[in-house]
């Protein structure tokens, strides 16, 4: 180690300026600005001073450290600028993974933001009149369409109801994610009130978002009735007195309960609003307008299946199953989500133009029927045929002598809190190396960039194409034979 004290090698290192004035660094300068290039220096310096004084650098490595300080200075300045999100190859199989951003934007949607981001729009301006506008008639049209237009048809019901619903005009409106709609719809229709929900609905999903919670924070109060396990119509019926205000289903969309249940059906739920004059409200929480019985996934109830058996007011995610932009829609009864659209809350709850923009193109392909158009549609509609031969053309290309790679049959899920006990049949790729566990594997992979998000099992790394983007093929099959390097 170093023969001097570490007084003298503190002595030897630069001041800030002295570093700005090298002549690497004042290309830097001129390039990047001045007051980020003073930052990385100053980021460089104090880590030197660190190393110095914890005995990590000696006379001799000092000096090789001050020769490479333009290196160093760059690459720090890289660091500070790149940005901490980032793209990344999802090879869970996990569709919806609210780690990983949930839905993927339609190329569409991306276009549409790009076409009214960049410049300005009529997002509040009635190109008609000539006067303020609303921001909502955007997805409004599009809506009115999907839930009352002549695609509906294209939805069975869930059942009959005896006294069916008499024709209500229904509205939607769109806030910032589901939590929010909620909220809102509480607030309007149960402020100073009760609201009755089952005592095995009072769920809690991601971030300690509770429904008893975001109840109190509505003003409205919580009635609960029934067991954890089975609850009843009656249960409901009894609960219902002067104060009470709203009727409450929140669906379990990230568990279930299984064996010894009971839960009234919704036509009996909305036979009782109706009966007792009283609004009936539905958490779905996820939320599809697409019909998700077409790919096998049954027990997961659609926004059109609710309000067509009668439920006045449903809320429900745009970046679940619906496939947009992360935010919350509420649809419903006409007059009520128009008490909700009048409510303050709703203005401190809106989204913006790129949601809107979004959202308005995902909305139009569903109206067009084009769902391979979403992509977390398109791949719920993969088949395990088409995804075994991505896998097989996949693992032919890999040159990777330490790497085996084979194909076993899995199971994707959809995720996001949405049918948790419904899954996909999948052919898996399974990684296993020759001198790396696969915890080593998975760690590199995850460090790669872009990085690879896969799952290990039983000693294997395991690589889904259901939720890799076809685009993305070529990637990683470089990823993949990377992982034989040192």
């Amino acid at each position: 180690m170093s023969t001097i004290s570490n007084s003298a090698l503190f002595q030897k290192l630069p001041s800030t300026d002295e570093v700005l004035r090298q002549p690497e660094i004042q290309a830097l300068v001129e390039r990047e600005g001045h007051t980020v290039v003073a930052e990385s220096a100053r980021v460089v310096l104090s880590r030197l001073r660190q190393e110095i004084a914890t005995g990590q650098l000696d006379e001799k490595s000092l000096d090789l450290a001050l020769g490479g300080m333009s290196d160093a200075v760059e690459r720090q300045l890289e660091q500070s600028l790149s940005s901490s999100l980032r793209r990344l190859i999802n090879a869970t199989g996990v569709i919806l993974h609210t780690n990983l951003g949930r839905a993927p934007l339609a190329s569409v949607a991306l276009d549409h933001i790009g076409e009214t981001a960049a410049t300005y729009s009529n997002l509040e301006f009635d190109l008609n009149s000539g006067e303020r506008g609303k921001r909502d008639v955007h997805v409004e049209r599009l809506f009115q369409k999907l839930i009352t237009g002549e695609t509906q048809r294209s939805f069975a019901p869930l059942g009959r109801v005896e006294d069916p619903a008499p024709h209500v005009p229904i509205s939607t409106i769109v806030v910032n994610n589901n939590a929010a709609a909620v909220l809102l719809a509480l607030n309007s229709l149960a402020e100073g009130g009760e609201v009755i929900v089952s005592r095995g609905e009072l769920v809690e999903i991601g971030g300690s978002f509770r429904i008893p919670d975001v109840m109190s924070k509505s003003h409205a109060a919580l009635r609960e009735v029934g067991t954890t396990n089975r609850t009843r119509i009656a249960d409901y019926e009894r609960a219902i007195n002067e104060r009470t205000r709203l009727l409450l289903r929140v669906h379990r969309s990230n568990f279930e309960i299984t064996g010894f249940t009971e839960q009234p059906s919704l036509e009996e739920m909305v036979a009782l609003a109706r009966n007792r004059k009283v609004p009936f409200m539905e958490d779905l929480g996820s939320g599809a307008l697409f019909d998700l019985r077409s790919v096998g996934i049954t027990g997961e109830p659609g926004v059109l299946d609710s309000l067509r058996t009668g439920v006045d007011v449903v809320t429900y995610s745009g970046d679940k199953l619906l496939g947009g932009p992360q935010a919350g829609l509420i649809s419903g009864r006409a007059d009520l989500v128009a008490r909700m659209r009048s409510n303050s809350l709703f203005r401190a709850l809106r989204v913006d133009k790129l949601t809107y923009a979004a959202l308005e193109a995902t909305l139009q392909a569903y109206v067009k029927r084009d769902h391979d158009a979403v992509p977390v549609l398109r791949m719920m509609r993969l088949s395990k045929q088409n995804i075994a031969r991505r896998a097989e053309a996949l693992i032919a290309k890999v040159n990777a002598p330490k790497l085996k790679l084979d194909l076993l049959d899995g199971e994707s899920v959809i995720g996001g809190g949405a049918a948790p006990s419904a899954v996909l049949p999948t052919c898996l790729i399974a990684l296993t190396h020759v001198d790396r566990s696969a915890d080593e594997l998975c760690a590199r992979l995850r460090t790669n960039d872009p990085p690879v998000i896969a799952r290990v099992e039983e000693r294997r790394v395991l690589l889904d194409l259901r939720t890799v983007f076809p685009s993305q093929d070529t990637t990683l099959v470089t990823v993949l034979a990377s992982l034989t390097e040192n």
